[in-house]
């Protein structure tokens, strides 16, 4: 853990960047080429990373604020909200800290509703090629209805037809399974932001009891602040509580154990139905675990 005394140890020029505008890209253009299936989870997909960049962007300014806030209670030459507006600063950083963190974590989430588009995209050409073999049967058989065509094209039908039902199966095994995982991670990530800066936000309130509010008269000397040590102890407390903290999740249950690399089922049954079907859909791709927790930075710097 890296941190310095205070937020006003920051370099003055490390500041918020500005926040990623969408503009038209290449990209852009992706969505006009998806399968028919795969189009809506494909435009979910592409509106979860702008909401992933507006919580990178939160971070962000979070940051900034916090630094601003402590630059304007240096600036009013009041020993107590110097120190105070800097603790609080100090954690307003950290806020801002877990917006970057969920926003890591909801890129993972991101990531598995990919794989379930992915399997999506592979199934539509098997819809399309059974559609397409039906179509051209109920053609030949109005205009050439004795064609010995019709055979050939019916055989084609009933593997086609097999060959569709595996995908079919596939696609539910995978996405039934995937929604699951992506959703649970969604829903971890979520909690966990929230139990942080509920932690945090309480600390913030206990600094906020260390500055004497008491109306003076003109003319009157205000006390010297003498709670500084009790906020770099409530900041010490924070930090501490913050690394102490751990998940405490109702468990998402699965079945989904007995899914075999073929994304079916691993037993007799389902060997038996792809015993004439074409090779698995897509194997998906892992997804990687959630980021590592970066947490404590402000608050280690503030206390060391």
């Amino acid at each position: 853990m890296n941190r310095a005394l205070s937020i006003r140890s920051r370099k003055k020029d490390d500041h918020a960047k500005e926040a990623s505008k969408h503009t038209f890209s290449i990209s852009t253009l992706r969505g006009m080429h998806q399968a028919e299936l795969s189009k809506k989870l494909f435009k979910l997909i592409k509106t979860e990373n702008h909401c992933i960049e507006a919580y990178e962007t939160a971070g962000r300014e979070r940051l900034s604020i916090a630094s601003q806030l402590s630059d304007w209670g240096e600036a009013t030459n009041d020993d107590a909200v110097s120190d105070i507006s800097d603790k609080i600063g100090v954690i307003l950083s950290e806020i801002g800290e877990q917006e970057d963190l969920f926003a890591q974590n909801l890129e993972d989430y991101r990531s598995i509703l990919k794989q379930i588009r992915n399997i999506e995209a592979s199934v539509q050409p098997s819809r399309d090629q059974k559609v397409k073999i039906s179509d051209e049967i109920q053609k030949l058989k109005y205009k050439e209805p004795s064609s010995p065509k019709l055979v050939t094209l019916e055989q084609e039908l009933v593997r086609a037809e097999a060959q569709n039902l595996v995908a079919e199966a596939q696609l539910t095994n995978i996405t039934r399974q995937k929604v699951k995982e992506a959703y649970d991670l969604h829903f971890a990530a979520t909690i966990e932001r929230a139990e942080k800066q509920i932690i945090l936000a309480k600390y913030g309130r206990r600094l906020l009891n260390l500055l004497d509010d008491t109306p003076v008269v003109p003319g009157d000397v205000r006390h010297p602040f003498a709670q500084a040590g009790e906020a770099r102890q409530v900041l010490a407390d924070a930090e501490q509580d913050l690394q102490r903290w751990e998940p405490h999740l109702e468990p998402i249950h699965s079945n989904a154990g007995g899914l075999g690399t073929n994304l079916m089922p691993m037993d007799d049954r389902s060997t038996r139905a792809t015993s004439e079907a074409p090779d698995p859909v897509a194997d998906p791709v892992p997804t990687e675990k959630p980021a590592a927790e970066a947490q404590g930075t402000h608050l280690e710097q503030a206390t060391a």
